[in-house]
């Protein structure tokens, strides 16, 4: 099966599970990983937001990629995140580091300084050029304060390297524009949980989870009955998870699944500064929607 295939589906955003002390805590990432796949999660990411990699040193990530790319052994595709505000050092990191085991980079646009359409251009072209894996470009202007246009989009999309888009932008506009004009073979991935549904009715190829950490199951029900055309069942999952979707986003991500994670008894409850838990109040609530479930 080609790599688009299996990455058109459920992927999920892995937390980074810490002890208190500060350190990560790899045995519950790696059960995790497995009880990820194991609910029918067709993919999943590493060090993207949801992994507070900016908390991390760079020891840190390799370690970690290495922990689930040794557990998960090719049951599924793994996407490793590699971006930044600087060209050169992302590029260094491709050429420098041991891309055993990974499928796929997923590139965020460059944060802080801003760059112009034209920018944005000759920095994934390069990333492109440079890295020994395909590249998904990912759009997150909430983050970022910079927007990957549908037109700088559809240009990179031309390029031999380069295979789809983490589109979260929250702008529906922008993403069904990408549908219409895109390369057959190129992905258009939701970024945002509460609205990929309907999203993947105007034909996205799925969606890369926070929610999906806690709840892979639903997530993966919610995604494969759409992508098969049973609408009714996948609104049923997605109407039995808004309110946990909002729960998980309302005080900020990851705050908001590591809570979750925590009363599953998955992870313990800790999160690296400037990140911390939700208010008593919320907690209160997520605890109440996680004995729903």
């Amino acid at each position: 099966m080609r790599l688009i295939d299996k990455l058109n589906g459920l992927g999920v955003a892995l937390v980074t599970p810490f002890y208190k002390n500060g350190e990560i805590d790899f045995e519950s990432l790696q059960k995790l990983a497995l009880q990820l796949i194991e609910n029918g999660v067709d993919y999943l990411v590493l060090l993207g937001t949801t992994a507070e990699t900016p908390t991390l040193c760079q020891e840190e990530r390799d370690q970690i990629v290495k922990a689930v790319v040794s557990v998960v052994n090719g049951k599924v595709p793994i996407v490793v995140g590699v971006g930044g505000p600087s060209t050169k050092e992302a590029v260094n990191k491709l050429q420098n580091s041991d891309w055993t085991g990974v499928d796929a980079i997923l590139s965020v646009t460059p944060f802080y300084n801003r760059p112009s359409q034209e920018g944005l251009y000759q920095h994934f072209k390069e990333i492109a050029a440079h890295s020994p894996r395909p590249v998904i470009l990912y759009t997150v202007m909430s983050r970022t304060s910079c927007n990957l246009e549908p037109e700088t989009t559809l240009r990179l999309a031309a390029l031999d390297n380069i295979i789809g888009v983490k589109e979260a932008s929250g702008n529906f506009n922008q993403i069904m524009r990408i549908i219409k004009h895109k390369p057959a073979d190129f992905l258009v991935i939701s970024g945002d949980d509460a609205i990929t549904l309907p999203l993947l009715a105007v034909g996205i190829n799925g969606l890369i989870s926070v929610v999906g950490n806690a709840f892979p199951y639903e997530m993966a029900q919610m995604v494969h009955t759409a992508q098969k055309g049973d609408f009714v069942t996948a609104r049923k999952y997605h109407e039995q998870m808004l309110d946990i979707m909002q729960a998980c986003f309302k005080e900020g991500s990851p705050s908001g699944v590591k809570a979750f994670l925590t009363l599953q008894n998955k992870a313990e409850y800790h999160l690296r500064l400037p990140l911390t838990p939700v208010s008593d109040v919320l907690f209160q609530q997520i605890m109440e929607l996680n004995k729903q479930k």
